[in-house]
């Protein structure tokens, strides 16, 4: 089995591309990206270290039925976590955002996910400095930066690759850790 495990969700297919960029950045390591709504949670909790994605929906909304989303996705993945033992396990973040249409929700849902993983015990790995976008607020940021990366894919595309290798880089001391 590979070490990385790669989970997403999605509504238009960003989420999905992104996560398939991501697993081609790291090779054989990663497993290939699954929508979360394809997962089981002993699947999800059988790696030892996790990349996860999310779009924000709506009003900053998790993607899922109630947020108009066409499939289940997070919003119905996540409560099967609750009490499940995350210790031990290394997560990164990403979401992806709107900041021009949604400047005030930008990247809201990745705290969601913050939220549930931290309080499983997870260690969250890959926060993300603020700079370079044009918000004005967002509930993924905690002590002035990001939870995870956040990638704006309507407004920034053209920095997409270059914020993923450089959190790639970044998030490399954890998947050292991992593999020794």
């Amino acid at each position: 089995m590979s070490t990385i495990g790669i989970f997403f969700g999605t509504d238009t297919g960003q989420t999905r591309r992104v996560a398939k960029l991501i697993a081609k950045k790291l090779g054989d390591v990663a497993a290939p990206p699954v929508n979360i709504n394809r997962t089981t949670v002993e699947d999800f909790l059988a790696y030892d270290l996790l990349i996860i994605g999310t779009p924000t929906l709506g009003d900053g909304e998790l993607p899922g039925l109630e947020s108009g989303a066409e499939n289940e996705s997070w919003a119905e993945f996540l409560p099967l976590l609750d009490g499940a033992d995350m210790s031990g396990k290394i997560v990164a973040i990403f979401g992806l955002g709107d900041q021009a249409s949604y400047s005030t929700e930008f990247c809201d849902a990745m705290v969601e996910l913050y939220d549930c993983v931290s309080a499983c015990g997870a260690t969250i790995v890959g926060d993300w400095p603020t700079e370079g976008y044009d918000f004005e607020t967002s509930q993924a940021v905690l002590e002035d930066k990001f939870v995870g990366l956040a990638l704006d894919q309507d407004n920034q595309s053209d920095l997409t690759e270059a914020r993923l290798d450089a959190w790639l880089e970044q998030i490399r001391p954890a998947l050292v850790e991992i593999y020794t």
